[in-house]
């Protein structure tokens, strides 16, 4: 890592070769071949820019990354979509994933021509990191959109996680539902059982989580800012303070009052802070997008220490609320060899064109217009 204190490691590169799109959003039909480092797709706001880099989060996560139901992914007026993507790795052995969603007959994914039991089994394989001007609604929204973050970026880490919050999630589901209609103590003891089994691993495995995300997002935070401010990251939960069960059990009258249950790892939270305060409040837009860069290279250097493999990295509208420097900074940064494959969209061919060449970084250029990419 340039000006940024890392040991450099090797990891293995698994790059996405060639795109191909139908009915996927604006773009009706589209066929893209990749370079294996930097793609930048520019071109006017709602031109469908950003809805390349979603296609290549399905192909990886098996949802869109902005919290769109697969319905809404699919063309106006049609009744399908279809993302697929060709990926070779360095020993040039090639794999395929195919994801197809009809309205009639649901989402169906597939590697190499294997269709998945499961989607989630497909989750970690293709590890991927997003950068996003949605992101600042881990800053200015409520708790549930710092999980949901934190939920995704673990799965990827670890599938016994996700595995454990699902089964969370829906015995957290049956047992509000259960309050809505009784109190019977010995139903509730065996909900409760449960959620302490799989919230407590869903509580440990975040602390440990962000506790090694802590430091990271520090030091690249120091990078981008060059040295100007310091920021924190903590993580609160309830369990803190006493294990799950006893939570339950003490919160018992309330949930019954209430109808829903009211202590839990479904309400944790990330707390973010700048100078020892509240990022929300007292972080500038330039500091909370640093921020926000800084804790998804945290995630990207995790995510590459734990499967020996280079994410790849989405960086979408890159030049939104950063000065040109902090840019450069950012660009000088992933253009060393930790990193592997990038997408840039911009609205700005020449600002990006120039800012990549005083980089000296080499790319494949798109131009995107009203859902056509070209070169």
């Amino acid at each position: 890592m340039k000006n940024c204190n890392f040991v450099v490691q090797i990891y293995f590169v698994m790059w996405l070769k060639r795109l191909s799109l139908i009915n996927f959003k604006n773009i009706r039909q589209a066929d893209i071949d990749l370079s294996e480092r930097f793609n930048c797709f520019v071109g006017d706001n709602g031109a469908g820019k950003t809805n390349v880099l979603d296609a290549v989060y399905y192909l990886s996560m098996s949802k869109s990354a902005f919290t769109m139901t697969d319905g809404q992914s699919v063309s106006h007026g049609e009744d399908f979509f279809v993302a697929e993507g060709t990926y070779v790795a360095e020993s040039e052995r090639q794999e395929s994933v195919n994801c197809t969603f009809s309205r009639k007959g649901g989402k169906i994914l597939k590697r190499n021509g294997k269709e998945y039991d499961r989607l989630a089994d497909h989750v970690g394989s293709f590890p991927l990191v997003i950068v996003s001007p949605r992101d600042t609604e881990l800053i200015m929204d409520a708790a549930d959109e710092r999980r949901r973050y934190l939920n995704g970026f673990i799965s990827q880490l670890d599938r016994s996680y996700l595995a454990s919050m699902m089964r969370y999630n829906a015995v957290l589901a049956e047992r509000n539902r259960f309050l809505k209609g009784s109190s019977d103590e010995q139903m509730l003891l065996i909900y409760d059982m449960q959620l302490a089994e799989h919230g407590t691993k869903v509580y440990e495995r975040r602390g440990a989580v962000v506790e090694q995300m802590r430091g990271l997002v520090e030091e690249y935070y120091r990078y981008l800012s060059e040295d100007k401010e310091t920021v924190e990251i903590a993580y609160r939960s309830e369990l803190e303070q006493m294990p799950l069960s006893e939570l339950l059990l003490r919160s018992r009258e309330r949930d019954i009052i209430n109808q829903f249950t009211c202590s839990g790892v479904h309400r944790d939270d990330l707390i973010f802070k700048i100078g020892g305060y509240p990022l929300r409040k007292y972080g500038s837009q330039g500091q909370q997008k640093s921020f926000l860069m800084a804790l998804k290279l945290a995630q990207f250097r995790m995510l590459a220490e734990h499967t020996q493999e280079r994410p790849i990295l989405l960086l979408d509208d890159l030049f939104d609320k950063l000065d040109i420097g902090r840019v450069q900074r950012l660009l000088s940064l992933v253009s060393a060899e930790e990193f592997g494959q990038i997408f840039i969209t911009d609205c700005n061919k020449l600002r990006l064109e120039d800012t990549l060449l005083s980089a000296g970084v080499e790319y494949k250029l798109f131009k995107v217009e009203a859902g056509e990419v070209m070169l």
